[in-house]
This record gives C-alpha cells, sequence and structure tokens, in this order.
C-alpha cells in the first residue's frame, strides 16, 4: 500500500499560490512584451524598407523614353542595418517591364493587390519568410507616360533578434522583481505564521488539565476568531472535565462511609444469634441500602444536569407545564405517602428558555426537600413576576434557622435534623440548574410557610 504524502504547510501552499500568481503574471507580462517587441521591430524595419523603396523610386529617370534606375548607396545603406538579412529589390516599368533588381527571374507574388500608395505584404524569398513594400511612380513625361513600381524586401531574421532583445530586457527586471517578491512574500509570510507556532508551543507545554483561555489581545483578526472558538470550546471541555472530577470526588466522598456502615451491619446478621436483634439489624441494613440508592440517584442526577446544561439546545419551556409534569409523576407519593400537595398555576403562560429536563429535576430536588423537611401541606406553582419567571414550591413549616439557611445549596450541607437522609446534592442541583439559565434560587420565609424558588428570565420579557 502506497505511502500518503504528509500535508503540505500553511506557508508553502501560501507561498506556492504566491509563486503560481507570479508564473501567471510572467507568461502574461511575456506574451505582451512579445507582441509589443514584434510591433516595435516591424515598425523599424519597415520605415527602412520604405526609405530604400523611396530611394530607389527617387532614381528613376527617363531616358529615350525608357525609364532607367540609378541605384542609390543611400538605399543600401539602409538595408545594410540588417546585415544578416537577404534582401530583395526590383523595379518594373508598365506591362511587368523589368528595369532592374536582383534577379529578373525570382517572381514576388503579393498575398495583397496592389494600391498607389506604399503597400507591405509578407511572402517567401528563396524559400525564406520575407517581409516587402511596393512603391509606385507615375510619370507623365512628353515620350513617356505610366507607372514604374518598385519593390523591396529582406527576410525576417533581423527583427526576430530584435523582436527577442526587446522582449529579455522586458523580462529580465520582471525577473528579478518576480524573485525579490517571492523572498518578501516568504518573509511577510513567515511573519504572519509567527503567531500560530507561538500558540503551538504554548499548548505543548500546558499540563493535560490545564484548560484555561488562550490570549488573544495582540493576535491578528483572524487568529483571534479562531482562538475565540478553540476558547469556548475549552471552556465546554472544561466544564465537563469539571464534572467528572465532581462525580469522582462525590462518590469517593459520600459511598464511604455508608458502604462501610452496610458491611458492618451485614456482618452484625450475620453473626446476631437472636432472631428479633437480627430482624433489626436487616432493617438498619435495608435503610441503609434505600439511602446508598438515593444517595446514587442523585449525583448521576446532578452530573447530567449539569452535562445538559452545557449541551442540551435552549427551547422555549412553559414553567406550568414542569409543575403539572411533576403533580403527574405522582413520585410524591413515595417520598411522602399521604402527604397533601397542591398544585398552583394560572391561566396565563410562564415561558422561559431552557431545558425541559434539567427543569423537571430541579423542580422535583425543591418538592423533595419540602416533602422530606418540611410541614404540609405543600404546593408545588409557577408564576410571573416583572421580568422574571418563578417556579415555586411552599411548605406550612417555618424553614431551617437563618445559619443553615445561609449555607443551603452547596454539595454534601445537611442540618442537625437530617442527619445522613439528606446528602445535600438536591438543592446544588437547583443552584447549578439556576447558574446555567442565567437564574437565581431564593429561599425565604413568607407569610403561610418557607419558600423555596428557581427564578429564571422570562422570555419575552416584561410582560
Amino acid at each position: 500500500m502506497a505511502e500518503s504524502r504528509p500535508p503540505l504547510t500553511l506557508a508553502t501552499r501560501v507561498l506556492g499560490a504566491v509563486l503560481m500568481i507570479l508564473l501567471l503574471g510572467g507568461l502574461l507580462v511575456s506574451g505582451s512584451a512579445w507582441r509589443n517587441g514584434q510591433q516595435a521591430a516591424r515598425q523599424a524595419y519597415d520605415r527602412i524598407l520604405l526609405g530604400a523603396a523611396n530611394d530607389i523610386a527617387e532614381s528613376v529617370r527617363i531616358q529615350a523614353g525608357v525609364p532607367v534606375a540609378d541605384l542609390p548607396v543611400s538605399a543600401f545603406q539602409l538595408l545594410a542595418q540588417a546585415p544578416e538579412d537577404r534582401i530583395y529589390y526590383a523595379v518594373h516599368g508598365p506591362g511587368q517591364m523589368f528595369i532592374t533588381g536582383v534577379d529578373p527571374g525570382t517572381e514576388i507574388h503579393a498575398s495583397e493587390p496592389g494600391t498607389d500608395g506604399p503597400g507591405y505584404f509578407d511572402a517567401a524569398l528563396n524559400g525564406e519568410p520575407a517581409r516587402f513594400v511596393r512603391v509606385t511612380r507615375r510619370f507623365a513625361e512628353r515620350d513617356f507616360s505610366g507607372p514604374v513600381e518598385v519593390v523591396v524586401g529582406q527576410t525576417l531574421r533581423a527583427r526576430k533578434a530584435m523582436t527577442a532583445d526587446l522582449m529579455l530586457d522586458a523580462l529580465w527586471p520582471m525577473a528579478a522583481a518576480g524573485l525579490a517578491l517571492m523572498v518578501m512574500a516568504w518573509a511577510v509570510i513567515r511573519t504572519a505564521l509567527r503567531p500560530l507556532g507561538a500558540i503551538t508551543e504554548d499548548l505543548a507545554r500546558r499540563d493535560p488539565y490545564d484548560l484555561t483561555p488562550i490570549a488573544t489581545g495582540r493576535l491578528p483578526r483572524e487568529l483571534q476568531v479562531v482562538l475565540g472558538a478553540m476558547n469556548r470550546f475549552m471552556g465546554r471541555l472544561d466544564g465537563q472535565v469539571e464534572v467528572m472530577r465532581n462525580l469522582i470526588s462525590d462518590t469517593a466522598h459520600q459511598l464511604r462511609t455508608p458502604v462501610a456502615a452496610i458491611r458492618v451491619q451485614a456482618e452484625t446478621a450475620v453473626a446476631e444469634p437472636d432472631a428479633a436483634a437480627r430482624h433489626r439489624a436487616l432493617d438498619r441494613l435495608l435503610a441503609r441500602t434505600r439511602s446508598l440508592g438515593s444517595l446514587l440517584d442523585q449525583l448521576l442526577s446532578r452530573a447530567l444536569v449539569v452535562h445538559r446544561t452545557d449541551s442540551a439546545p435552549r427551547l422555549p419551556v412553559d414553567l406550568r407545564e414542569v409543575a403539572l409534569e411533576i403533580m403527574e409523576r405522582n413520585d410524591h407519593a413515595l417520598l411522602a405517602p399521604g402527604s397533601d400537595l397542591r398544585l398552583e398555576i394560572g391561566e396565563e403562560p410562564v415561558m422561559v428558555r431552557a431545558d425541559a429536563f434539567s427543569l423537571g429535576e430541579a423542580a422535583g430536588n425543591l418538592l423533595g426537600n419540602a416533602l422530606r423537611h418540611g410541614t404540609p401541606p405543600v404546593a408545588i406553582g409557577a408564576k410571573r413576576r416583572g421580568g422574571d419567571a418563578i417556579l415555586w414550591v411552599r411548605d406550612a413549616g417555618p424553614g431551617p434557622a437563618p445559619a443553615v439557611l445561609a449555607q443551603l445549596g452547596s454539595r454534601f450541607n445537611r442540618d442537625a435534623g437530617t442527619q445522613e437522609s439528606s446528602s445535600g446534592i438536591g438543592l446544588s442541583i437547583v443552584n447549578s440548574v439556576a447558574a446555567a439559565f442565567g437564574g437565581r434560587v431564593e429561599m425565604a420565609r413568607k407569610e403561610g410557610g418557607f419558600c423555596a424558588a428557581l427564578v429564571l428570565p422570562a422570555e419575552g420579557g416584561t410582560p
């Protein structure tokens, strides 16, 4: 199996793109330089041909009714400016009468019909491409009347050489400028990519658990966008890692004592010879087991709620529906059989933008605390207060002492009356849900009892 080629670096890709742009520009400039050089060479040597033809035409005179050409030296001096080229000249009178020329047997045929003025045309001269000019001089004398035609031509060697020289003269500075641009582009690219190297080194030196944001203050705007997204991702990842750490820490912290107590009580029940005492030990063992099951449920619930508040989409939720679902699940019948539970909701929706599952877990924990530690009757409801949407649970008791009330919501906080029947995780779940959705938890003694409420920003603002 063929090995895959390693991907090109960003610097190589950018430099390759710059090189392709320069090459394309070089091809366009080369084509333009070649065409301009060709036109310049044609114009220059066409003037030479025309000058030589005019000199020859001016040298023609009439003697005894016959045109005679006394070839001037100036004409050949002009044509001698292209020493490598072959030349041709011919002078014809009326009816293509040959007067003088290089070779009477050589016939040059124009690609276009002649005119009274000078006309240029291309034809072959002894099998080699050549350029010609035709000049016509008309005579109207007593003993001769008619046109005399002069044709002068030369091959294209000097023209091609001049075109090549002009093109090279234009390309050498361009090639030097292109090389300088490549060097400058490489320096600019390396400078522009230097922050990426610094970021790479920073990430390589980091501890695997270091998810603090990367500073973006002095970086280019494009990198700030990328690092902003990376910092947000690391923030979410840090939250998930913190949830995992808390779950491991909470599990280790909370399970040590119940598991040890279950083991001791199981050993006691096995070793107890008295049946009544053994039955009491088994009852305590069952209570401990149920308490441990509830603890595990709360630990997993808190981890799931914290995870969902970071990853689940925020959707419109009616807090009245949350309270109604709590009542319909009838979990309170297991927590406090025969308890007096009431539902108090109005006709108007109490909308928030949050995760319905997390809100249900928070409401369930508020209700569970009221049923376990409060005084019946217990009521649950939802209402709108200005720009706040409130999901509340109220019981008829006085609530905890002020010192305990100040610490409610922290993990594993217990008051003296709960002993081991509560881990304190329930209210920490409520606090996590409130913080995730921009709300808060309110607990206060009010007329008619103690009220615990989850207060969130209402969807749609102040009514």
